[in-house]
């Protein structure tokens, strides 16, 4: 049997997988389960990458593992080693080497206590010169203390109780005031919503480590806290989607994510869900509203164009299309509205950068080019430009730079000076047939 037949038997349907992990469960530890189990669901998205057409083992390295660095000159390092700098010459490019210590003024979560002088005042007396008198600074002295605590601490109070020896009846003091009526406060919610959707912090793992700080919150009682914030969250997420459908400029991309309860064979959702669809997927629409952004997450079986669509029905009908910055996947798109569609340059370039090292003269040379595009990018954010200065500022010294680019390409192709069908041939097809969006 070929590796090929090998391969294509490895194709299961969920049902099938479940079936197998049952087996499996039953005759190994628990341990060798949970690796078999990851196994089993890493190596199908592994081989449907090597499947995929074209996949160069550089390009699957760094589809697995991605890249360790970008950067022109370490991905297509320069024909001639750079002759190193005179003892004692500054370099114009070169960056001042920071402490590395996170300034006072970073500390917006801590609790500050504001502590004046004991003896001084505006207008005292000097205690060193006869004459003087003192006055207070604008800035203050600072001292930070930062302790250790667990992610969800508790405060107990004992109550004194004393009971009468003759009628028995028993006088409790008073709960403080600061103990409150709940057992757990407002902020538990949101601290575990923060841990688990915002840091990526399992329930489970999060329940051992408040047992063993001493502060026990099993992963039932987080759900507990939590489940009322969903329901106070809803009208929110409502409001956000109509305000980020507004925006004249939205990002948007997918990511696949497995949730293993949506297609247990037998559950509601795993019959409800459409048989063409193989697989889960959270897409993220990121808008601006007001110049803040807005960033929304939509988990299920839609795709990132069908989410978009979602959205945009709370558009307003007199709107101009928006600008749809995404990849150039077809799924990203959405026939029933129009938008103004921008690919993300990052992902052309990427493409050179994965044959670089096939191809390190010419990949050089497009990187450079992009390079330019990217620093007269940073120009118009470092001078603070306006929405239209930056389109003018980018008109003016990125339109020549991306016209010659696009031509020196079709030269590649036309004057065959590179085989379409290589590496660097499907990079350069890839932005050509890109290249408007």
């Amino acid at each position: 049997m070929s590796a090929t037949q090998q391969f294509t038997q490895l194709h299961l349907t969920e049902a099938e997988r479940a079936a197998f992990l049952e087996r499996v469960r039953a005759v190994v530890t628990a341990e060798d389960y949970r690796l078999i189990e990851g196994m089993s669901h890493a190596l199908p998205e592994l081989i449907d990458l090597i499947e995929q057409a074209p996949m160069t083992l550089r390009k699957l390295r760094l589809l697995v593992f991605g890249p360790k660095t970008e950067k022109t000159d370490q991905v297509c390092p320069p024909a001639a080693p750079v002759a190193p700098a005179a003892p004692g010459a500054a370099s114009d490019s070169a960056k001042a080497k920071g402490h590395g210590r996170t300034k006072a003024r970073d500390y917006t979560g801590a609790c500050w206590v504001s502590v004046p002088h004991p003896q001084l005042q505006t207008g005292a007396h000097c205690p060193l010169c006869p004459h003087g008198t003192v006055r207070k600074e604008k800035s203050p002295a600072v001292v930070l203390r930062i302790v250790g605590a667990p992610p969800i601490s508790a405060t107990g109070y004992q109550m004194d109780r004393w009971r009468c020896d003759t009628c028995g009846k028993v006088f409790t003091a008073p709960t403080p005031p600061e103990a409150g009526t709940e057992k757990y406060a407002p902020s538990v919610g949101p601290t575990v919503a923060l841990l688990r959707y915002g840091s990526g912090m399992p329930h489970y793992r999060l329940a051992k480590l408040q047992q063993s700080l001493g502060v026990p919150l099993p992963a039932s009682t987080q759900w507990e806290v939590m489940q009322p914030l969903a329901q106070q969250a809803q009208p929110i997420l409502e409001e956000l989607i109509t305000q980020a459908a507004q925006s004249p400029l939205i990002h948007h991309d997918d990511t696949t994510m497995r949730i293993l309860d949506l297609r247990r064979p037998g559950s509601a959702t795993a019959l409800q869900m459409d048989p063409e669809r193989k697989g889960t997927f959270t897409t993220n629409v990121l808008a601006y509203v007001d110049d803040h952004p807005v960033a929304l997450y939509f988990t299920g079986w839609q795709h990132a164009g069908e989410n978009l669509a979602e959205v945009l029905r709370q558009r307003s009908a007199d709107l101009e299309p928006p600008i749809q910055m995404c990849d150039a996947l077809s799924r990203n798109l959405s026939a029933e509205f129009q938008s103004i569609l921008a690919h993300c340059l990052s992902h052309g370039r990427r493409e050179f950068v994965s044959v670089a090292e096939n191809f390190p003269t010419e990949c050089r040379h497009v990187l450079e080019a992009l390079g330019t595009i990217y620093g007269v990018d940073a120009q118009a954010k470092e001078q603070g430009l306006s929405l239209e200065q930056r389109l003018a500022h980018h008109q003016t010294y990125s339109q020549p730079v991306m016209e010659q680019l696009q031509a020196w390409m079709r030269e590649q192709i036309d004057g065959k000076l590179v085989e379409p069908n290589s590496g660097l041939g499907q990079a350069i097809g890839y932005m050509l047939r890109h290249w408007q969006p």
